[in-house]
């Protein structure tokens, strides 16, 4: 693995909540790194700290101790290094939720394009790379339909194009596939695993859902805030 793989590097990663008799240890002392290509999954019970550690890896939640590194830029070490970290999650970060979050009152091509112009693209460019990105997950022809119309399935897709509209090299899924039977959570996956492939992009996953296991290339276990094993998923 070459640094210039690695887009997600962390370093010592703690974070607790309170002092004293009252704290509480979310994580401690992580170590991970996930490189281009790379599809895994982060599994472990309720309160071991998974939810937290993407937060910080998605710079939401400032970590108590620790470096965060993302595509070769160290964005915390101590405090934050970057001012806007509005802007640094629009340029490196994609996020994809259980429930689609959907804006009900735009159409699939707005929800997508929304993102791009939040992120200063031209309008008419924003329209072509959303046009572009729901063809590519088979929603095209869905785009003009708003949420309310879309089956879970078309409505999840629409999702996953609003999370890659700007191209980010990270993504970040929680509980992607909870609300989508076998079959769709299966399809839903392939999709990631394929797009992070050509794109060269990340993508970790907060998941309980057995029936993807076998489409993570690793699968990272997390009990009590610490790392207890990192073993590989699908051969």
């Amino acid at each position: 693995m070459t640094r210039e793989d690695v887009l997600i590097d962390l370093q010592g990663i703690a974070k607790h909540y309170g002092e004293g008799e009252t704290r509480v240890d979310a994580l401690r002392s992580i170590d991970l790194q996930v490189r281009a290509g790379e599809v895994i999954a982060l599994l472990g019970p309720s309160g071991s700290g998974k939810t937290t550690l993407l937060n910080i890896i998605g710079c939401i939640l400032a970590p108590s101790a620790g470096r965060v590194t993302l595509d070769g830029e160290p964005v915390f070490d101590g405090h934050w290094l970057r001012r806007d970290l509005r802007r640094l999650r629009l340029e490196k970060i994609g996020f994809i939720f259980q429930s689609h979050n959907l804006l009900p009152f735009l159409t699939a091509e707005e929800n997508v394009s929304v993102v791009l112009d939040l992120a200063r693209w031209p309008a008419d460019k924003a329209r072509e790379r959303s046009r572009q990105l729901l063809d590519y997950l088979e929603v095209g022809r869905r785009a003009a339909a708003k949420p309310a119309l879309l089956s879970g399935g078309e409505a999840q897709r629409v999702a996953i194009a609003r999370a890659l509209a700007n191209q980010p090299r990270i993504i970040l899924a929680d509980e992607p596939t909870a609300a989508l039977d076998s079959k769709r959570a299966q399809l839903v996956m392939d999709l990631l695993r394929k797009l992070a492939a050509e794109q060269q992009a990340c993508i970790v996953t907060v998941t309980h859902d057995e029936k993807i296991f076998d489409r993570f290339d690793r699968l990272i276990h997390l009990r009590d805030g610490m790392l207890s094993s990192d073993g590989p998923g699908v051969e």
